[in-house]
């Protein structure tokens, strides 16, 4: 017989049962819920008198909302009060771990997850909110999921789900200087289209891959759905094992031992079999940005636009961002630079950044926003001093959230603006009525927030 892939084995350790032409029936290790999808969850369940299946398994936080600033005081806007306020009771109500506003664990739920040691090797994690993919990082099967599966999930804790093929995408080779994780996950979308991962789930390899960290590695996995991807996932390896020691809901002692034995069986056997195998040589990864309304309109940053062919969708999109095809987006101006996001706004993300902003000054015209992805990642920043490099070059740093990511809060970017942003998504209007979003490395978001327009970030380091 073949060998397991990566996923079979995973899959294969949760299905509870298997209907006959139709879904399996896969446990889920750990539910993650914030304030937009979970409200309607947890009414369908006391509709029908169904209790909170396993409360000890799901784990709520504020994120999508939450304003980015005060949050001390009472949220401003009357919606996003409301479902952050129906969160806290729903989880008092029904036994669920809180990390709302306030708590020291609180932050957007891609972020806590891994840093809190609760996203482990081998789970199945869902979440209502389609970047769950973000754990698949670890070795897990994560994908998002509707607000009808996380009440599904809370009646049961299982979910009905089909079993998707199989893609492994191997990217060898050194990467050049300036070249990191978010390049090469644009560049991937970009070559294989918003439709390239359609039907599968991916298995990301190779010595590029194993060369990142793992906030490197959860920027790629994140982003897998941007090609259509059910979701996307990494081998574990040392480098996994070492960051999740000591993390707060990480195991120890005889029980870490344990668990490590387990780990070190999750990866896809020599021979097992792939729908589908695809390759990039991570030497002809350049800095990446997009120049239109979806992810996979990414051009390495020196290269001109390429030609609309007849694509009406296409010219649509130039028409939109005031682009034209055949011309370069290096030295357009910029109006906003926002960091931050479920892809983007980690502890490494904003050291990054702080390294390349320490001793400069932003260009006047642009605002700079900073995003921790959740309280520890801003209590840190502060501990190592990021907080005065930041502020002495003219960024602010604000408190977490998804904030300038999808504009559900207040932080939104006027219309006809320009955003280079370390977010996922650069669809119309995603962050704000009419703004124009360019998906970028937080090093290319860095340079151009420094310089006032898109900079390449090799002749920066130069």
């Amino acid at each position: 017989m073949a060998g397991k892939t990566l996923f079979e084995k995973i899959w294969q350790a949760h299905v509870v049962e298997e209907v006959a032409g139709g879904p399996s029936i896969l446990y889920i290790d750990r539910h993650l819920i914030h304030e937009v999808t979970s409200p309607q969850a947890f009414a369908g369940i006391e509709k029908r008198g169904v209790p909170l299946f396993r409360p000890d398994k799901t784990v709520a936080t504020a994120d999508h909302n939450v304003p980015t600033k005060n949050q001390h005081l009472p949220i401003k806007d009357p919606l996003s009060r409301s479902q952050v306020e129906a969160l806290v009771s729903n989880c008092e109500r029904h036994g669920v771990e809180l990390y709302g506003l306030g708590h020291p664990y609180q932050g957007i739920v891609h972020v806590i997850g891994p840093e809190l040691g609760i996203t482990q090797p081998g789970m199945t994690i869902v979440c209502g909110d389609s970047h769950t993919s973000t754990h698949g990082a670890f070795g897990c099967i994560a994908f998002g999921i509707g607000t009808s599966e996380v009440e599904q999930v809370f009646s049961t804790q299982c979910i009905l789900q089909s079993k998707p093929k199989t893609m492994r995408i191997t990217v060898d080779g050194e990467l050049q200087p300036g070249v990191g994780a978010k390049d090469i996950i644009l560049h991937i979308i970009a070559r294989l289209s918003t439709s390239g991962g359609t039907g599968y789930f991916v298995e990301f390899a190779g010595s590029a891959i194993r060369s990142l960290s793992m906030e490197g590695r959860m920027t790629v996995c994140n982003m897998s759905i941007e090609m259509g991807a059910r979701g996307g996932m990494i081998a574990p390896d040392q480098t996994t094992f070492d960051y999740l020691q000591g993390r707060p809901f990480a195991p120890s002692g005889a029980a870490w031992q344990q668990k490590l034995d387990y780990w070190q069986t999750l990866y896809s056997d020599a021979d097992a079999q792939f729908d589908k195998e695809v390759y990039f040589d991570a030497a002809e990864i350049e800095p990446m940005i997009t120049y239109g309304t979806n992810p996979a309109m990414g051009v390495a940053v020196d290269k001109p636009l390429p030609a609309a062919n007849g694509d009406q969708s296409f010219a649509k999109a130039l028409d939109y961002m005031q682009f034209k095809p055949g011309e370069a987006l290096l030295g357009k101006p910029v109006d906003y630079v926002f960091i931050g996001s479920c892809t983007n706004s980690r502890i490494e993300d904003l050291r990054q950044v702080a390294a390349i902003v320490k001793g400069r000054q932003k260009a006047p015209h642009v605002t700079a926003w900073i995003v921790p992805g959740s309280k520890q990642v801003e209590e840190q920043a502060r501990q190592e001093g990021i907080d005065k490099i930041l502020a002495e070059a003219g960024f602010e740093l604000r408190e977490p959230g998804c904030s300038a990511c999808l504009a559900m809060n207040e932080d939104k970017i006027p219309a006809g603006k320009y955003c280079v942003s370390t977010s996922n998504r650069n669809f119309e209007g995603r962050q704000g009525p009419g703004a124009r979003t360019l998906l970028a490395s937080p090093a290319t978001a860095a340079v151009a927030a420094i310089t006032g327009k898109i900079t390449d970030i090799r002749d920066f380091i130069d």
